[in-house]
């Protein structure tokens, strides 16, 4: 990697907010990766599928990161998934340097959606890369409205994103994410 380049890697869900954080650094000039973690997610397949297009369409790299769990996950909050998932990223991309982003915001009760836990990972990160890795969060004090307003004005491709935690075809309708992207008009 070039020390001139600003490189971001995006933590790819496959879904509206990870693809609106791919557009993003396109449009800030980064040098772009996506990484997709399959974590034994009902929605893995689906999720995988999306984000496959997504990075196809905007001609990035996509890594896949497996990992296997007895556990297996059901719908709404799981509680340090974000933290693992920057974890996971810097472990496995150990000569990366630039930003790890996530494309979390506001309007959520969770924790691993707030400024308190950015600035905590960001202290983790720093310790652990010497900061030459960093996570960036653009979205953090938009609401979901706001990143599909975004998206819209932006032409980026909602269409090619999933977001059913169910991992369901068609999507159940039911989960929160299902929910969201219903009260957005996008299902």
């Amino acid at each position: 990697m070039g020390k001139n380049r600003k490189y971001a890697m995006i933590l790819l869900s496959g879904g509206i907010d990870s693809t609106a954080c791919v557009h993003y650094y396109l449009h800030e000039k980064f040098h772009v990766q996506a990484v997709f973690i399959d974590y034994g997610q009902k929605a893995r397949i689906q999720e995988l599928s999306s984000a496959k297009k997504i990075a196809k369409y905007y001609k990035v790299e996509l890594k896949k990161i497996v990992f296997t769990s007895p556990k297996k996950f059901s719908s709404g909050e799981i509680t340090g998934r974000n933290a693992f998932f920057v974890v996971s990223a810097i472990m496995c991309n150990q000569d990366f340097y630039g930003i790890i982003s996530l494309g979390i915001h506001s309007g959520t009760p969770y924790y691993d959606c707030s400024e308190s836990f950015t600035k905590t990972i960001n202290e983790l990160l720093n310790g652990y890369t010497d900061g030459r890795v960093l996570i960036d969060t653009p979205f953090l004090k938009w609401n979901k409205k706001m990143i599909f307003e975004y998206c819209k004005n932006n032409n980026v491709p909602i269409h090619l994103t999933y977001s059913c935690e169910n991992g369901s075809i068609p999507p159940c309708g039911k989960c929160l994410s299902c929910k969201d992207r219903s009260a957005l008009d996008v299902m």
